[in-house]
């Protein structure tokens, strides 16, 4: 149930800039935001990689996430999508969420233990808590896609 909810918003995800140019993915919509479409995409490739590839299986970010000074540019993610094609954007995505069900097919139970523990406590996450994560931050950022695509041409629905 939880790899079908996360896979249902990965999906409505890649719906949400369907057929949508490069400069209306880079469009922001709200005059108090600057998130964009290709900076929420470029994001959730980030954060599934991260939770999934990095912290839960241990194993390096893949590029182009190895590279950047996330201390000096927390936010480069959002900040540079727009430069990204949308074809890069969705391949890029689409790719760090079949390393994400690889890591979940390849572990063995929901229970199972993370490599890398939290910050704060030094414990593990268990796969269940990073897929329920996952399903929350997937969700939230199709909630504000809902937005920017309504606000670009109309488009509404899951």
């Amino acid at each position: 149930m939880l790899t079908g909810y996360l896979d249902y918003h990965r999906a409505t995800v890649l719906w949400k800039i369907s057929d949508l140019t490069q400069g209306q993915l880079a469009a922001t919509a709200v005059p108090t935001s600057s998130l964009t479409l290709a900076g929420i995409v470029k994001h959730l490739a980030l954060v599934e990689d991260s939770w999934f590839t990095e912290r839960f299986a241990g194993q390096p970010m893949p590029v182009p996430f190895t590279d950047i000074d996330w201390d000096a540019d927390p936010d480069w993610e959002f900040r540079t999508a727009a430069l990204d094609s949308t074809e890069w954007l969705v391949r890029r995505y689409q790719e760090a969420c079949e390393r994400s069900r690889a890591v979940v097919d390849a572990a063995a139970s929901l229970d199972a233990e993370s490599k890398k523990p939290r910050r704060q406590s030094e414990k593990p996450f268990t796969l269940r808590w990073v897929l329920m994560h996952m399903v929350e931050e997937t969700a939230r950022h199709n909630g504000h896609a809902d937005l920017l695509r309504e606000a670009i041409d109309g488009a509404s629905g899951e």
